[in-house]
């Protein structure tokens, strides 16, 4: 879906970008994301997505956001893949589910909870919403490097924000409450609304995808105001990161 050249949405042509792309939510986020970047400059904005270029170890990266949920997500992706686009790590916030994931922690997805109605157009429920072995393994390198509490583990994704924040306001609060201490007797790391499309969408396209999230505060515990001041930048600087390891991994294989 082309007009004038450029992808529908994202407003960028193939070339546009390099093979790799972190994918933070807030179109808010990529000028600070893109500030680690050599030569960053924004290239494209357009309704939630904004998209900024520039390099990392001499190879062409960018940022673009991917707004709220997995709708738009899933476009973000869709479009970036067919503008040359290859590999991707998502960027986000969540909150806790487990006791010991506490806020200022990392979470790494190594698979994701499809609570959510974007990958179901995707792929039957049945397949799993599953992270790329390789960009899992560099940013849990990363995050060793950085030194940052992490942990590494299956997550949930849905679609409605304020079903998680408050269940016992909605219609289907019993559903949603059980539910919830289901993935939390599982083990089930923190909660967010992406990536599990992101997921299925990279497997059915045959790309690379991870996600790394800044846990802003336990759902059970509430505590948010104990949070360090840079925990919303640990993740983004471990997907910087990440993404040098994956750049140097590639590299020595050609």
């Amino acid at each position: 879906m082309l007009i004038d050249g450029k992808q529908m949405h994202l407003q960028i042509r193939k070339g546009d970008v390099g093979r790799y792309v972190i994918l933070p939510g807030d179109p808010g986020r990529c000028e600070k994301i893109a500030k680690y970047f050599d030569g960053a400059k924004q290239i494209a904005s357009n309704r939630e997505y904004t998209v900024f270029t520039g390099t990392l170890s001499g190879v062409p990266v960018a940022v673009c956001s991917t707004g709220i949920g997995g709708p738009s997500a899933a476009i973000a992706l869709e479009e970036l893949v067919e503008c040359g686009a290859d590999t991707f790590i998502r960027v986000g916030t969540s909150g806790g589910i487990v006791d010991e994931v506490k806020g200022g922690d990392v979470v790494i997805a190594t698979a994701a909870i499809r609570q959510e109605g974007t990958s179901r157009e995707y792929l039957p429920i049945e397949f799993p919403a599953a992270a790329s072995f390789e960009v899992v393994s560099a940013l849990r390198d990363a995050a060793k490097t950085l030194d940052y509490r992490h942990h590494v583990g299956v997550i949930q994704s849905k679609d409605s924000f304020y079903g998680e924040i408050r269940p016992q306001r909605q219609a289907v609060a019993e559903e949603l409450l059980a539910k919830w201490k289901a993935w939390k007797a599982a083990g089930a790391l923190t909660s967010e609304m992406e990536t599990a499309a992101l997921f299925i969408v990279s497997q059915v396209l045959h790309v690379r995808c991870g996600s790394v999230l800044n846990v802003l505060w336990n759902a059970d515990n509430d505590d948010a105001p104990n949070i360090p001041p840079d925990a919303s930048e640990r993740g983004v600087r471990i997907a910087v990161e990440a993404l040098r390891i994956l750049i140097a991994e590639d590299n020595a294989q050609t």
